[in-house]
């Protein structure tokens, strides 16, 4: 899916949500409905790539979430932009990287448009919604999954290595 598109969708999702209109497990946003476990989905292809990992997120820790983006970095550095799909997940206390005001913002803008993709568990972004009262503001780049362990379990079991840094 086209960057344009996702911040547009995500954008009419949370002020949707903010009005009561719809629930983020209503949304359908790219992987919320057409998630299928047998049939993982990305909003970057890589045809060309020999290389693929899925990076979790878990914690609440920006020099963590630094030390997984540089992973990232390195990565593509190494293979080539064109032979690694990396994607990262987000989940649990993790999920706050991916808040508006991360310190870390720039650095998601930056390799989302190198081609990763960054998950965000739909079942952290309900509860932070319910404990905030109000459903958090997401960087653009992020796209929620049904579920973040989920999605780490789907990857694996089609070809991707799997890192915890």
């Amino acid at each position: 899916m086209k960057r344009s598109i996702r911040v547009a969708i995500m954008g009419a999702v949370t002020a949707l949500s903010l009005l009561g209109g719809i629930s983020v497990a209503d949304a359908g946003i790219t992987m919320l409905k057409d998630s299928n476990f047998a049939n993982p989905t990305f909003t970057h292809t890589h045809p060309f790539a020999k290389q693929h990992i899925v990076l979790q997120i878990s914690q609440d820790n920006p020099a963590r979430w630094g030390l997984a983006l540089s992973n990232a970095q390195n990565l593509m550095n190494y293979f080539g932009q064109e032979e690694v799909q990396i994607v990262m997940v987000a989940f649990g206390p993790g999920l706050k990287m991916y808040l508006a005001n991360s310190p870390v913002a720039e650095k998601i803008a930056s390799l989302d448009a190198e081609g990763v993709e960054f998950d965000a568990c739909g079942n952290t972004y309900k509860a932070m919604t319910k404990e905030m009262g109000h459903p958090p503001k997401l960087v653009s780049q992020a796209v929620i999954v049904p579920g973040g362990i989920v999605r780490i379990m789907q990857l694996e079991q089609h070809g991707f290595d799997y890192v915890k840094p």
